[in-house]
């Protein structure tokens, strides 16, 4: 895979396979937090994403802006709560080519659903991560959370970057709805530790596995994974109960994708999404949650996987279908609990 080495962009300077053939995501680099002091909520001495008066990074309206690829379900995490929380108006968004080649994460904005980069005026995002770090080393990844005062990265990490939306921008948010409520705080927060490794990365663990034996233990984790939680999900309307949260946004950005691509790309094939009971309707119960249907572009997600990885799909053929009706009826609200009254009250 390609990077910046000190600054500069090199192709093939990254490994994305460790000896043993298992995918090696790399660790993000920028970790500041908008409302927060300097340093860990230890040293601190608040919980993580408490607000503090002494922040560098005030939570403002207008200051923050966010690099994003429609394709990629890291990224899509933070547009969700964006949309659900109604902070369009006060964080404004830049996004990607689709399909990323040699140079990386391109802004293409004669492309339909891709901008031009709206505050910089870089054509590649790489250039967001040298103006924040002119000696940076590593990967250039999206979400971005850039602050357009400072000018410089705040954060590039999507679970951080996701509660930073959801926590610190209460007051200049159209909805008053929160993702992280109390009395289920612990249990979303064991809830998104407990999917990520075998779901959301699981899949990328089976698509890019290097071996047999890598491939073997990815696939057969994720399947368990999603097993079990077809079987939570049987009486209860979402992961942690009757409350939506940011467990169900990080659930719900990988499964709207798995039918598309994970099953066939990254040969995630033992079952589909729509095969399952439970998964299935909960898929399509977030989707019609609203808000949340017009930050799925399918096209996007499609190209960029089909294209961008050629290692996978040297043709880079982009397959027709499957179609999948994301609005068929859930039946989900037999079940307690249900989505914000605000953003039923007011749908989009």
């Amino acid at each position: 895979m390609n990077m910046l080495v000190d600054g500069e962009w090199r192709t093939g300077a990254y490994e994305s396979t460790d000896e043993e053939g298992n995918f090696d995501r790399q660790e993000t680099s920028f970790r500041n937090w908008v409302g927060e002091s300097r340093g860990d909520s230890e040293r601190s001495g608040g919980e993580r994403g408490e607000l503090r008066d002494d922040t560098e990074f005030p939570a403002e309206a207008g200051r923050y802006h966010l690099y994003v690829s429609l394709a990629c379900p890291w990224a899509h995490r933070t547009l969700v709560i964006r949309a659900l929380k109604g902070l369009e108006d006060a964080i404004s968004v830049s996004v990607v080519d689709p399909y990323r080649e040699n140079d990386g994460w391109e802004f293409s904005p004669e492309k339909e659903g891709c901008t031009e980069d709206r505050v910089n005026g870089f054509d590649y995002l790489r250039e967001t991560y040298v103006a924040a770090d002119p000696d940076f080393t590593g990967r250039v990844t999206v979400p971005v959370l850039w602050d357009t005062e400072r000018e410089t990265i705040v954060n590039n990490e999507s679970e951080e970057i996701m509660r930073m939306l959801d926590t610190a921008f209460d007051a200049v948010a159209k909805h008053d709805v929160t993702l992280y409520p109390e009395g289920y705080r612990d249990e979303v927060d064991e809830t998104i530790e407990d999917i990520y490794d075998p779901i959301n990365n699981g899949v990328y663990r089976a698509g890019f596995a290097g071996t047999q034996e890598a491939y073997d233990e990815a696939v057969t984790e994720l399947f368990d994974a999603l097993d079990r939680y077809d079987d939570l999900l049987d009486d209860r309307r979402y992961l942690c109960g009757d409350r939506l949260t940011e467990a169900d946004v990080a659930m719900f950005t990988t499964l709207v994708r798995f039918d598309a691509v994970y099953h066939t790309h990254f040969k995630c094939n033992v079952r589909q999404i729509s095969d399952y009971e439970n998964l299935w309707p909960y898929l399509r119960d977030l989707y019609q949650t609203p808000g949340v249907a017009q930050t799925v572009n399918m096209s996007h997600i499609k190209e960029h996987y089909y294209r961008s990885h050629a290692d996978l799909n040297p043709k880079r053929i982009v397959p027709k279908g499957p179609a999948i009706d994301f609005e068929l009826p859930h039946d989900r609200d037999e079940l307690p609990g249900g989505p914000p009254e605000e953003l039923v009250a007011s749908p989009r």
